[in-house]
């Protein structure tokens, strides 16, 4: 489960990683108000779970309350790769910028170890820094069941590059933030950039992603503002079938199945594990707002995700979505007898084989 930068920013404020100061704002007059509280120039930052973010225009900075506010009317107007802006971060403006490194703790599936990476050269170019001069990376695997000790997260920090006199101050970041990767669970935790200033280092974004089947363990999340609405992992692709499914694998084997088949999904949507009524409808709703997307190709496997409840998500937005376009559902799990009684009394077609879905999805997208 991936989740806004702002949660992240509380996880790590919690764990000692020093962050700028900010206020989360839902509308253009909070965000006014929560820039005269941090009496500053500030940054506001877009809140949507979509990389790229900076590059799309999706921060913007403000230099009094008044702009702040007009800043966030802009953003609240836009899209980023899909996703509406409805919330964002009114944050302190980092002054004294002197450098910008890079951090990321990634878990490794294919070696079963947490993989750190590291690098001097941090910011909103790191994939092209990796791509064109992955040399300036640092990579270095962690095993699992021993302790990470500060003086290893002070060898990266070395192998990195910097100046002997920031080697322990950079080395606590990595190290705390390694403590936050393995408390949390989980399988992304990022700083870039990891800002050198005047004062000292800070941590001017943060990106988190949580193992969804260890969620049970952090109910102390919660006490993150609404956490509960970090419900999809969403990309935007070329293809024309939207892929929304219910888990990771499922939406991925879903795209194989569309590519197998013949076509090219246009988005990957994990609604995750235990998605509701009302986030399938979100999530259909989402992808309807791409007008690439001509069939919707819905894999759901029920689990904790409840069959009856993808089946009410899938008439109410059938009955009420301005923009309507051919559902095909793979629908089998919990509940799924009642799941497809409802779809049935709709005249909802549905199939139990996601291969026969998969193959209905590509066989309408080829008579359109």
């Amino acid at each position: 489960m991936n989740i806004h930068e702002y949660v992240a920013k509380s996880i790590f404020e919690k764990g000692n990683i020093r962050i700028p100061r900010s206020y989360m704002a839902y509308s253009p007059e909070e965000a006014k108000i929560k820039a005269e509280m941090i009496a500053k120039p500030v940054a506001v930052k877009s809140q949507v779970l979509s990389g790229g973010r900076g590059k799309a225009g999706g921060i913007l900075f403000a230099d009094t309350p008044k702009e702040a506010e007009e800043r966030t009317k802009e953003l609240f107007q836009k899209e980023i790769k899909g996703e509406l802006v409805s919330k964002v971060l009114i944050e302190e403006k980092v002054e004294g910028i002197l450098d910008e490194y890079f951090v990321s703790i990634i878990l490794d599936r294919n070696a079963k170890k947490p993989l750190i990476m590291a690098s001097m050269s941090g910011g909103m170019d790191i994939e092209q820094v990796a791509k064109e001069t992955p040399e300036k990376i640092v990579k270095q695997y962690i095993e699992p069941l021993e302790e990470f000790m500060p003086y290893q997260a002070r060898n990266i920090a070395l192998k990195m590059g910097v100046d002997t006199s920031e080697v322990s101050a950079v080395g606590t970041f990595i190290w705390r933030l390694y403590q936050v990767f393995q408390e949390y669970d989980a399988t992304v935790a990022e700083i870039n950039p990891l800002m050198k200033t005047e004062s000292g280092f800070i941590a001017a974004d943060a990106k988190m992603a949580i193992d969804d089947d260890a969620l049970f363990r952090h109910t102390k999340i919660k006490e993150f503002d609404d956490f509960k609405d970090e419900e999809f992992a969403y990309v935007k692709l070329d293809g024309n079938i939207a892929v929304i499914g219910n888990g990771a694998g499922l939406t991925l084997t879903g795209m194989d199945l569309i590519e197998y088949y013949g076509e090219k999904p246009a988005t990957f949507l994990d609604v995750g594990g235990g998605a509701s009524e009302e986030n399938i409808t979100k999530a259909i709703n989402l992808v309807l707002k791409n007008p690439n997307v001509k069939v919707i190709f819905l894999n759901v496997l029920g689990g904790i995700t409840r069959a009856d409840d993808v089946a009410n998500a899938v008439v109410n937005v059938s009955k009420e979505a301005e923009h309507k376009v051919p559902i095909v559902i793979r629908l089998t799990g919990t509940n799924e007898e009642e799941g497809q009684r409802i779809l049935t009394e709709n005249n909802i077609p549905f199939e139990t084989s996601m291969e026969k879905a998969a193959q209905k999805a590509v066989s309408i997208m080829q008579e359109l």
